[in-house]
């Protein structure tokens, strides 16, 4: 199983190392704590342990605005991370090495330029942030909440994959692909991208006056949506946004948009949707 490891950013002996110390008990909390992992086969169980441990063994994790790094993190962000790449390349996540942990969410500046050439310079709250090159910044808070609808790691990793291939624009890397092509995915996307903010302008039109969108009295509206709603900002996002979706909560997906869910399942080689419905109690006894 190392074989597809070798000159991937950590050598086969480090990974052997770094797998040998995952415990047991350590890799079952974090199966746990992760419902998502559900359905998996015993040997994709052992094959997400082993990318793990090549993120472990391969990437720096450092902790930032007072977050003390705990192995039951790492371990965490790792197993989330490995996910994507389950049956994919993991030289899809090489071209940079460090992971970055605030303990919620960190402030990151932002500009934009208007329609008359006006550049706004301003300062926003984020739960994450993919450098192209550079680091995964990653905020501990949102993966304790629970939240079953998003996760800031696979979206975050997503776009890791899609800026592999250049820009960030919403298409990974099809060179693995033959059976994928550009223009097929191109149109995928698209059709699926303004299907989608079809759907969020006019359910943000229905939502009644005296609420006000962007409170939380306005999610049972949003919640009827297959994706969440940043989802609409640009291709790109919908990609990340359609990656955590397509893994922690696939059913809202494939109803709402299912030729994207299929090109998806077909990109990464799994369908999250066909084995939720499974569960398997304890990982570490079955995959032995």
């Amino acid at each position: 199983m190392f074989r597809w490891l070798a000159g991937r950013g950590a050598s086969k002996r480090q990974v052997e190392r770094q797998l040998a110390e995952i415990a047991d008990d350590d890799w079952r909390t974090a199966w746990n704590d992760l419902h998502f992992l559900r359905g998996l086969t015993a040997e994709d169980n052992e094959a997400l342990r082993l990318r793990a441990a090549w993120l472990l063994a391969s990437k720096s994790f450092s902790g930032a605005g007072g977050l003390e790094l705990t192995d039951r993190i790492m371990l965490s962000i790792a197993s989330q991370a490995a996910l994507p790449i389950l049956n994919l390349d993991p030289a899809l996540y090489e071209g940079w090495t460090e992971i970055i942990v605030y303990p919620g969410g960190f402030l990151i500046p932002r500009a934009d330029t208007d329609d008359s050439g006006v550049v706004h310079e301003y300062i926003m709250e984020a739960s994450g942030e993919a450098w192209d090159g550079g680091p995964v910044i990653l905020s501990w808070e949102p993966m304790m909440a629970g939240v079953d609808d998003t996760n800031v790691v696979i979206h975050e990793f997503a776009h890791k994959l899609d800026l592999y291939s250049g820009d960030a624009d919403g298409i990974p890397s099809l060179h693995a692909h033959p059976e994928l092509t550009p223009r097929d995915w191109r149109r995928v996307l698209k059709e699926s991208y303004e299907r989608f903010c079809t759907a969020l302008d006019s359910l943000e039109a229905a939502i009644p006056s005296d609420i006000d969108p962007e409170s939380h009295e306005a999610d049972p509206w949003y919640g009827r949506l297959p994706l969440d709603p940043y989802a609409a900002t640009d291709e790109a996002e919908f990609f990340a946004v359609s990656s955590e979706t397509f893994f922690v909560s696939p059913h809202r997906l494939q109803r709402g948009l299912p030729d994207w869910y299929a090109l998806l399942a077909r990109y990464y080689r799994q369908d999250p949707l066909g084995r939720l419905g499974d569960t398997i109690a304890d990982p570490i006894t079955q995959a032995r």
